[in-house]
């Protein structure tokens, strides 16, 4: 693939927040390069979110990536919150004026960005490590990166940094310029993929006090499930048999429900943590997703957060690029955040509300307790819970 020495947006991470942003460059008129250090193959296999706000299902359908969400993805309607022995449904539809999400793994829309960005969009370059963003001071960036052994300098307007935590677009920011925001909790999520077919047509997420438990899918075969764990859990020490005994006790409910078991195609361990970066811009260099913030994973929130920092993104740049008007990049950072510190709030909510602290008080377990009933008996406390899940309009 031929590659200019210079384009108009530099997108450092293949991932969806990278990949969506040269999709909707591309339907736009833009020219980009993004730059991707791992190999296809790891790129499109990685574990990661599965839940589509209503939002994010209509971006991808709107930009020409929807055809097989549509046709294999799950539409859900609503979820399950059980505690106390009981299940109590919250319907999205009815209290977000016909709003849903759907279940469609991370691993696939990667896949269909990937296949449109190689077919008809610009330059994705694999095993592409960028080594540093330059220039940003005197408003002439530039990426340098290494590319099948030999370094290359690609020359650009605007530097979006998709390179989530770890990588070298935030630190790219000179000290001082960026102030950060988290919190660490005191326990993490074993997360296991099974070939047996969801023992629920919904999400259900379980309080109880042996700690919380979420039964999730992939697909109608392949069931994705979660257990809080000590922080330092090692999966190795969680055998198959174990693992089910346990969701089995905290999804435990009176009536006719039963936990289907199956073969456990995988297992890992994710720690619980949140994180913010102000702003999320400096200069000419942008951050969308997890290089910018990151929540827990109980409110569905971050690959939502991601698409939704790169439309706010790629509506500005197409401003920018029709009128010569910087109003809307100017804006890119406040606009992005007010959307980040909300779902930041609900992910908390959502955590600390389903998850019992190892330290807590049975005080604190009756609150968490309250705080359920009440989004079960109020149609104004679910409403509330279920129009952030479905996620809020884009601005």
């Amino acid at each position: 693939m031929s590659v200019p020495a210079r384009t108009t947006v530099a997108i450092i991470g293949a991932g969806p927040a990278g990949l969506l942003l040269a999709r909707l460059l591309q339907r736009s008129g833009i020219d980009s390069v993004v730059l991707e250090h791992r190999d296809r193959a790891y790129v499109e296999q990685r574990q990661r979110a599965g839940i589509l706000e209503q939002g994010t299902i209509d971006v991808l359908r709107a930009c020409g990536a929807g055809e097989r969400m549509d046709r294999e993805g799950l539409p859900h309607n609503g979820v399950e919150l059980r505690f106390d022995r009981r299940g109590h449904r919250i319907d999205f539809p009815s209290l977000t004026g016909g709003r849903a999400v759907m279940v469609y793994a991370q691993t696939e829309m990667v896949k269909d960005l990937v296949a449109l960005q190689l077919a008809e969009g610009g330059p994705l370059l694999f095993e592409a490590r960028a080594v540093a963003v330059e220039g940003l001071e005197a408003g002439q960036p530039s990426v340098r990166y290494v590319h099948e052994g030999r370094e290359h300098t690609l020359a650009c307007d605007f530097v979006v940094g998709c390179d989530g935590f770890h990588g070298i677009a935030r630190a790219a920011v000179p000290s001082g310029v960026l102030r950060t925001f988290d919190r660490e909790y005191p326990f993490s999520w074993l997360g296991i993929l099974a070939d047996v077919p969801p023992s629920s047509d919904e999400l259900i997420y379980a309080h109880s006090e042996r700690g919380f438990a979420l039964l999730s899918m992939r697909t109608p075969t392949v069931s994705r499930l979660y257990l809080q764990v000590p922080n330092g859990t090692d999966p190795g020490d969680w055998p198959d048999e174990r693992i089910w005994d346990e969701l089995d006790l905290r999804f435990a409910v009176d009536g006719d429900w039963k936990l289907e078991r199956g073969p456990i195609t995988s297992k890992s361990v994710t720690p619980m943590r949140s994180f913010v970066t102000e702003p999320m811009r400096y200069g000419p260099l942008f951050l969308a997703g997890d290089a910018a913030h990151i929540v827990p994973p109980t409110g569905a929130k971050g690959l939502n957060l991601a698409v939704a920092d790169v439309v706010v993104l790629a509506r500005a740049l197409a401003r920018w690029h029709e009128t010569g008007a910087a109003d809307l990049l100017d804006a890119y950072s406040d606009t992005c955040l007010r959307r980040v510190w909300r779902a930041e709030h609900f992910s908390y909510f959502m955590t600390t509300t389903l998850h019992p602290d190892p330290a807590q008080s049975d005080f604190d377990t009756r609150l968490q307790l309250s705080q359920l009933h009440r989004i079960a008996d109020s149609e104004t406390a679910a409403a509330e819970l279920a129009q952030n899940y479905v996620g809020l309009p884009f601005e």
